[in-house]
């Protein structure tokens, strides 16, 4: 756990009930996740603008039975299958000073599932849940300029673009999602 000033990271019960949107369910990872994860995380597709992927066998050998559990880690789940992941950290060792230790979205879905509005519907009901436990923080989003479906995901979410820099071979975009206040 990261801490926040004077509240820990996370401060909220974990895990949350599924959140379900008109298509999907966002939960926590079981263990019929683990060939989804080790197919997000092998996939060469997946991983263009990430540095690569892992080694198939490697994952086969370390994977646990059930993936990974922490706070802010969904899996995106459409009709019983995992086709993605959410995930929403603190940024504590970002490289860059206006992302640090600010909230951070990352996602991950798997290729058979890009192109029908997936990532968009289940990144706005994990910050829809973000603004819910953690009124009034920022989230900030890092991709590279090159990956045009990120890009236009960060703009449909209301990420604005904050600086670009260049890091792992790339030109990176850094965008910030404005606190949504609450309502009095």
């Amino acid at each position: 756990m990261t801490e926040l000033g004077p509240v820990a990271w996370p401060p909220f019960a974990w895990p949350p009930a599924p959140i379900k949107t008109e298509r999907l369910v966002l939960r926590e990872p079981e263990a019929r996740d683990r060939a989804a994860f080790i197919e997000l995380l092998a996939s060469p597709e997946v991983h263009t603008y990430l540095g690569g992927p892992r080694p198939r066998g490697e994952l086969e050998r370390e994977m646990p039975a059930v993936p990974e559990r922490w706070p802010g880690s969904f899996v995106v789940d459409l009709d019983g299958a995992a086709i993605g992941q959410i995930l929403l950290r603190r940024a504590t060792e970002h490289r860059r000073p206006a992302a640090a230790d600010k909230a951070d979205l990352g996602y991950l879905f798997l290729p058979r599932a890009w192109g029908f509005g997936y990532a968009a519907e289940a990144c706005a009901a994990a910050l829809d849940w973000f603004d819910g436990v953690l009124p009034g923080e920022p989230v900030v989003l890092t991709t590279q300029t090159a990956n045009v479906g990120s890009m236009r995901l960060a703009a449909k979410l209301g990420f604005t673009e904050v600086e670009r820099f260049h890091a792992w071979d790339a030109e990176q975009w850094l965008g910030l999602r404005s606190p949504v206040t609450p309502s009095a």
